[in-house]
């Protein structure tokens, strides 16, 4: 999409928790459509927050933010909000991620690694009624929603036990994880156990093999995934 397909004026949210990450963003936004005000939250609360005070056009949503992630603030934002288009920004370049992403109400998923060009046509896409899939994942998503393609093991899991797996693959023992995910350790063993009933994995290292196999250990702990969902005490 070139700049002069884009709508003129256009109120967008960036929500990230990393300064940095907003501030590109907003450079790129900016540098395309000088009309468009763009507006920053560092969290999900802090999103509905000026949400409720000022609506906006479109929200750009990080997939993977501490306290409230970007599923759950998806689904606050079409509940309280529901003519606010959401675009999810995720660094998951999984067909499992974007369906998660559209079921709880997004209006596109674009991954991170994607151009500067693509993210303008998403939000130009999403902001004018459509619905938006990183090219990268198209026609997985696609094939998957016709039941094209084999679906894996972990598609069946829950979005809290799947965040358990993922953190519980990259190495980060159950009391680790229930600190990181305010739970607690007792829960943390249940999803566990769940994981691997589910998966039919006999124990710890057989999840862990799965999980790596899959390529479901998050790179970067510091940077947490998404506690994908609130589906899950």
């Amino acid at each position: 999409m070139n700049a002069q397909a884009l709508p003129e004026a256009l109120t967008l949210l960036l929500v990230d928790d990393h300064a940095i990450v907003r501030d590109g963003l907003r450079r790129v936004l900016e540098a395309q459509a000088a009309s468009w005000q763009v507006h920053e939250a560092s969290s999900g609360f802090e999103a509905l927050d000026r949400l409720r005070r000022q609506p906006v056009d479109v929200a750009i949503v990080d997939l993977s933010m501490p306290g409230m992630n970007g599923l759950d603030l998806t689904r606050r934002i079409k509940a309280e909000r529901p003519a606010t288009a959401v675009l999810v920004l995720s660094m998951h370049a999984e067909e499992q991620y974007a369906m998660r992403a559209f079921k709880a109400g997004a209006n596109g998923y674009v991954t991170k690694d994607s151009p500067a060009a693509e993210l303008l046509a998403a939000v130009g896409k999403v902001a004018t009624g459509g619905a938006y899939v990183t090219a990268s994942l198209a026609e997985r998503v696609v094939q998957q929603l016709n039941g094209g393609v084999d679906v894996p093991g972990h598609s069946q899991l829950s979005n809290r036990e799947l965040e358990v797996l993922r953190r519980l693959v990259s190495g980060q023992r159950p009391s680790e994880i229930a600190t990181a995910l305010h739970l607690s350790v007792k829960t943390v063993s249940t999803h566990k156990t769940r994981i691997q009933e589910k998966l039919q994995l006999p124990n710890l290292a057989a999840l862990v093999r799965y999980g790596l196999e899959h390529r479901l250990a998050h790179a970067d702990l510091s940077d947490p995934p998404p506690a994908l969902g609130a589906d899950a005490p």
